[in-house]
């Protein structure tokens, strides 16, 4: 059983950073994909990023398009964290932002549904 616990969300103004922290306890973390998903008020969960192993030290990472050049999703093993740098934010991106761990071997590392454990989430309003 993994248990997930974001922190780090707040208030911050357009074109401001933030810097969300999960940090992740039980399994062995270090073969998890990690994943940052949000869900804004009246729509549905979208994905984020996501980190996945691919051999020995070698990860890979995805961005949505509506966020790739701004975030960056990163992890650190030995403190079993993953962490999401946000910059340039946008108003937009106000939503509450939820962790995911999934398997090693995920099909669609984009796809919600292909995670097993989830964080309570965090929230992060951007203020125009």
């Amino acid at each position: 059983q993994v248990q997930l616990a974001e922190s780090g969300g707040g208030l911050v103004q357009a074109g401001g950073s933030l810097r969300l922290s999960c940090a992740a306890s039980g399994g062995t973390f270090t073969l998890y994909t990690m994943g940052w998903f949000r869900q804004a008020p009246g729509k549905e969960r979208a994905f984020v990023a996501a980190i996945r192993h691919i051999s020995k030290n070698t990860y890979y990472a995805d961005y949505a398009d509506s966020v790739k050049g701004r975030f960056t999703i990163s992890r650190d093993n030995g403190k079993n964290t993953v962490y999401l740098e946000m910059s340039s934010l946008k108003p937009d991106d106000t939503a509450i932002y939820y962790c995911a761990a999934g398997p090693e071997r995920i099909t669609t590392m984009r796809s919600g549904d292909q995670y097993d454990y989830w964080g309570q989430g965090t929230q992060v309003t951007v203020s125009s």
